[in-house]
């Protein structure tokens, strides 16, 4: 075989000339730069180097960059109007649309709710409900791909434009399926595996508007509730569920136009359920579970272009079958999903933060924030205001009950008691913290505090705090204080730890309530045995005033609030059977109200216009006007009772008050006072706990929130 021609030898220049060129290139760039650095002084050679990578021309090509993966920061960002699982999500621009899904009762919903940074609310209905469907947007418009409801699959791709109000049938998937994924490049949507009801597909099924859709690859195995998300052009697919039961770590990635489904990676655990999203070229696996149901988990993972996956950050809580979406603000909001305790209406925002910041950072800047104005030093309490730090608590309400040495657990949707725990001795009141991340049970003669965390209601370790029958939070955070009564005296406490800074004794017998001025230089504080207020300056710690009421040692002061405009404090008096208006910067009696015998709690109203008493010997509430200075109406129990303390719903519709001496607690409604539930809880309820409340931070008690 003859040899192949080679070229002369003038059509190829030797290396040789490459390397002179460059070597006389290099000696008259240092000698231009020995010249310049002559005239500066000494060329030192340090400065040569770097006068060197300055002028030197750059003879190597720049790398492009690839998509590097950032830790995401998760924050609460609101709640859904109900607990949600298994909806399609897809953005449109700064608004994500949650389409369908599962509700509370594990029932298909017709529900389409837009999330914008502003509010969520429900803006139209599919043509039917249905679960586990995919979704993609194109065009400006949101497509849904199949679905299940409970009978039957669904093969209806659907048409959802104009923020969720304008819905209509546009095609058909080629076979009805529900349990799938999708995702956008360019103007295709890919729409991948799910369940036919009868088996399990190893699609990936492309569609165009006005184009029927068609198979364009294969998955190497059938697969349901995979994480599919698309980015640099090309989709991932992680996890998922097999047919064998078991489910996948298997990450797979698909170029349009490949016709071939590549494996890309590993998960670091089998996982399905996960919810997965894009932000800047990099896909973010969000939650999951294994097989069981009962096994969500908290990981965030970023699947780099390489194939590597790292950890890329945690949830606040384990969660599976979340619905996730990128938005145009450069995050992604995961709405919705399975928890521990069922199904969540939680939203959360991750971010690419720059540098995570502490949750007791996060709650400074919130108590720093200027509240909004209008209603005074309650502005901050309207009606579902929730601070971040309360949005993912489950709403509960927490009742000590002092007789049995528990706490009952009441689901506020249900009215139904969903749980007990032991405590120990006596416990009187339930204290949110100031940073309202912990929720207190103060066992007064167990002399400990016992924390719960409000996102799960499980109590944890108690804390030996000598006499805790109250417990309060100065309005800058920085001490807590521990009432001792039988002990006669106020405990300066570290907020997290508890430990002792300062005692401040009193003269006065019983002391129990107290409330904060609106400026937070002082507090004012009850004394039941002996008819006597007492004034403490903060800055100082230490007594600063006492005054005795009207009553003298027959009075009997109970709990203390202040008006919005923070001009004068309200004390029930239970053996005066009314509330003494006082002014608290000139500790002195102005006015005094009758409401009702054995006068107990004071609540204010979400709108701040309102003042609700507990008249615990009288079975009955009086309803105040703060303007108007007097009472507007009276609610009367049906069949009596013993109404002590409690607090106003999230939502500003609901009293919920313990029953002291019945062991039940009431619902009622705030617009009427009808008597909405009567619950049996365990001997002698007290001071419970609604959770969450509106507010910056907690001063303590049963939620004095500002």
């Amino acid at each position: 075989m003859p040899n192949p021609p080679t070229r002369q030898p003038e059509q190829r220049p030797s290396f040789g000339i490459y390397a002179v060129a460059a070597i006389a290139l290099a000696l008259a760039v240092v000698a231009g730069l020995g010249g310049w650095l002559a005239t500066r002084g000494p060329a030192h050679p340090a400065a040569v180097r770097a006068a060197l990578v300055r002028r030197a021309p750059r003879l190597a090509t720049r790398r492009r960059a690839l998509p590097r993966a950032s830790a995401l920061h998760a924050r609460p960002a609101g709640r859904l109007p109900a607990a949600l699982q298994d909806a399609a999500a897809t953005a449109q621009g700064s608004v994500v649309l949650l389409l369908g899904g599962l509700s509370a009762s594990d029932l298909s919903t017709a529900s389409i709710t837009a999330v914008s940074p502003r509010r969520t609310r429900l803006v139209g209905r599919l043509p039917g409900p249905l679960h586990d469907a995919a979704a993609a947007s194109l065009g400006g418009a949101a497509y849904l791909f199949g679905g299940g409801n409970g009978l039957r699959q669904l093969d209806e791709i659907v048409r959802v434009e104009a923020g969720g109000h304008a819905v209509s049938v546009v095609g058909r998937l080629p076979s009805p399926s529900s349990d799938q994924a999708a995702a956008a490049i360019g103007g295709t949507a890919y729409v991948v595996g799910g369940f036919t009801g009868t088996r399990w597909l190893d699609t990936i099924v492309a569609w165009q508007p006005g184009k029927r859709a068609r198979v364009v690859a294969r998955l190497p195995s059938p697969l349901r509730y995979a994480a599919v998300a698309a980015a640099g052009g090309r989709l991932v697919i992680a996890g998922g569920s097999l047919p064998d039961g078991s489910a996948s770590s298997a990450v797979f990635t698909f170029r349009p136009g490949a016709r071939r489904v590549r494996p890309l990676g590993a998960l670091p655990a089998p996982t399905t359920h996960a919810a997965a999203a894009a932000l800047r070229g990099v896909v973010y696996v969000i939650g999951g579970r294994g097989v069981s149901t009962a096994s969500p988990n908290r990981r965030i993972l970023a699947v780099l272009p390489s194939g590597r996956v790292r950890p890329a950050g945690r949830l606040p809580a384990p969660l599976s079958d979340a619905s996730a979406a990128p938005t145009a603000r450069g995050t992604i909001v995961v709405a919705g999903g399975r928890g521990p305790t069922g199904t969540q209406a939680s939203l959360l925002e991750l971010s690419r933060a720059g540098g995570r910041r502490s949750g007791r950072a996060a709650v400074q800047r919130v108590a720093a924030a200027r509240p909004p104005r209008g209603r005074g030093v309650y502005a901050a309490d309207g009606a579902n205001m929730l601070a971040p730090a309360a949005r993912f608590a489950l709403p509960r309400i927490y009742v000590p009950n002092s007789l049995d040495n528990s706490v009952d657990v009441i689901d506020p949707r249900t009215r139904r008691v969903v749980g007990r725990f032991p405590v120990g001795g006596e416990p009187q009141h339930v204290t949110p913290a100031w940073d309202l991340r912990t929720l207190y049970v103060l066992d007064d003669t167990g002399n400990e505090l016992t924390p719960v965390d409000p996102t799960t209601g499980r109590p944890g370790k108690p804390i030996p705090v000598e006499d805790p029958y109250n417990l309060y939070f100065t309005p800058d955070g920085r001490f807590a204080i521990v009432v001792a009564e039988r002990l006669n005296r106020l405990d300066f406490r570290d907020p997290h730890t508890f430990r002792l800074r300062r005692s401040v004794p009193l003269s006065c017998v019983g002391v129990d309530h107290m409330d904060f001025s609106a400026d937070g230089s002082y507090l004012l504080a009850s004394c039941e045995f002996s008819g006597q207020l007492v004034k403490v300056d903060l800055k100082r710690r230490r007594l600063a005033g006492t005054l005795r009421l009207p009553d003298g040692l027959r009075g009997m002061p109970q709990d203390v609030k202040l008006a919005p405009d923070g001009k004068i404090f309200y004390v029930a008096d239970m053996r005066a059977n009314g509330l003494w208006e006082i002014d608290g910067a000139r500790l002195r009696v102005v006015g005094f109200l009758h409401t009702g015998k054995g006068v107990h709690g004071l609540y204010p109203s979400r709108d701040s216009k309102l003042l609700y008493a507990t008249n615990r010997e009288a079975g009955s509430v009086s309803v105040i006007s703060f303007r108007k200075r007097r009472v507007l109406a009276t609610w009367h129990i049906p069949g009596g009772g013993s109404p002590d303390m409690g607090g106003v719903s999230a939502d500003g519709r609901v009293l919920w008050v313990s029953g002291r001496y019945d062991g039940v607690v009431y619902a009622l409604s705030t617009s009427n006072g009808r008597l909405l539930a009567r619950i049996r809880v365990g001997r002698g309820p007290h001071g419970l706990c609604v959770w969450p409340q509106p507010g910056r931070y907690s001063l303590g008690h049963t939620g004095i929130l500002r």
